[in-house]
């Protein structure tokens, strides 16, 4: 399972289109959060605000690890960004030796190369591969990949949005951990 970092394992997007709306805006280029959303979401950045682990997560990944699905992510943000949002939210646990950041290729997202990459370093086919993206151009890069993908329209892109894209959308963790059929057990190992 292929995690996106921003929007999907750590809520900093919000409150970040929320700066990038009102600072654009103050320098005469006037886009809503609407707009931003979907322009910019899901393409890199190199800045950060409000931090918290999206509600449910946690319990997710624990279940993952638990039936023994293999998890990574793979994410338009760089290391050093990566390193501070999963290590504010206690997150960085999870995934050691398993980031990956669409630096190391050469085209980001929608392009599949990021998501492409994961699964070559992780060791397995993509076709095997599942991606769980917030983002039109995430979700873009998943199927490009040939990957199923998982839209969390929980945040701020809708459900509608991310299915017309190509993903099957659900609304909280905790319901994409029933629909994978997946424990919620907290003593899970996290490696």
């Amino acid at each position: 399972m292929i995690f996106d970092c921003d929007g999907v394992l750590v809520d900093s997007e919000r409150l970040t289109v929320e700066v990038e709306s009102r600072v654009l805006t103050e320098m005469g280029w006037h886009l809503s959060v609407d707009e931003v959303v979907q322009r910019f979401v899901g393409r890199s950045s190199d800045y950060m605000l409000g931090l918290q682990a999206i509600d449910g997560v946690e319990r997710l990944i624990r279940g993952l690890h638990q039936a023994g699905v293999a998890t990574c992510i793979a994410s338009s943000g760089s290391y050093r960004k990566m390193e501070l949002t999963l290590g504010v939210t206690n997150l960085d646990r999870f995934f050691e030796g398993r980031i990956y950041s669409a630096s190391e290729v050469l085209n980001g997202k929608p392009a599949p190369d990021l998501f492409l990459h994961a699964a070559s370093r992780m060791g397995v086919d993509p076709e095997t591969c599942a991606v769980i993206e917030d983002s039109v151009h995430g979700v873009t890069a998943a199927v490009s990949a040939g990957m199923a993908c998982y839209g969390f329209a929980g945040g701020l892109t809708r459900a509608d949005v991310l299915v017309d894209a190509g993903a099957v959308a659900f609304h909280t963790m905790d319901e994409l951990s029933r629909r994978l059929q997946v424990g919620s057990d907290s003593s899970a190992d996290p490696s």
